[in-house]
């Protein structure tokens, strides 16, 4: 589940930015849903396999490859990275509440098929992994600082002479450290928009599980 959630997640920033215009992550093959060309070893695979293992498989994180993108190719600059800066995150949280629905789904039919329950209860609990690592992305990636998806959405939004004035200190690398660290201190903040967004998900499904 994890990592369909950063595979969709690459593929909306690279499929929103060839729509805008820019080819540069199709020409290297970005624009699809086949994981490998997203697979970062560290992020992808290293550290959730950590965090899982040390948490004894109470919660994982990870992340893809970023998508290279050339703004001056956008048709509309500003429009076009608002957009291409907020796929990944609308696309996430869609994700969570198609995999809400499904897991209504899989509950009615474990209710109409009680033979095959077990099996659809661990459909069930994929789901609900699905819903909440959806969610922490969604919530994490929003974050207004580089290199995550909020820092694009904010620097489309500021005025011109603003919009440069961010970009310039967005491409400061150890401005972008202190900026990560930052995040990484407030991350457990980041469970309660998450948790909620969850809870409010699952309430109508809970009578299904």
């Amino acid at each position: 589940m994890l990592v369909f959630a950063m595979t969709a997640h690459e593929y909306a920033h690279a499929a929103t930015a060839l729509h805008e215009g820019d080819d540069t992550a199709y020409t290297l093959g970005r624009v699809t849903l086949n994981p490998i060309p997203h697979i970062d070893p560290w992020m992808s695979l290293l550290l959730p396999t950590l965090l899982w293992f040390g948490s004894d498989g109470r919660f994982t994180f990870g992340g893809a490859k970023p998508v290279p993108v050339n703004s001056r190719k956008y048709r509309k600059y500003r429009r076009g990275d608002i957009l291409v800066s907020s796929a990944g995150v609308i696309v996430n949280f869609f994700l969570a509440l198609l995999f809400s629905l499904v897991f209504v789904l899989l509950g009615l039919g474990s209710l109409a098929a009680p033979a095959a329950a077990a099996v659809l209860e661990t459909a069930q609990r994929m789901m609900l992994h699905g819903i909440w690592l959806n969610l922490i992305l969604c919530f994490f990636n929003l974050i207004p600082l580089p290199p995550l998806d909020g820092s694009g959405v904010i620097q489309g939004l500021f005025p011109t002479t603003a919009g440069r004035l961010f970009d310039s200190l967005a491409g400061n690398p150890m401005l972008s450290l202190l900026g990560l660290l930052v995040a990484w201190r407030i991350f457990g903040y980041l469970f309660r928009p998450a948790w909620s967004a969850l809870l409010i998900l699952l309430h109508p499904g809970v009578s299904y599980s």
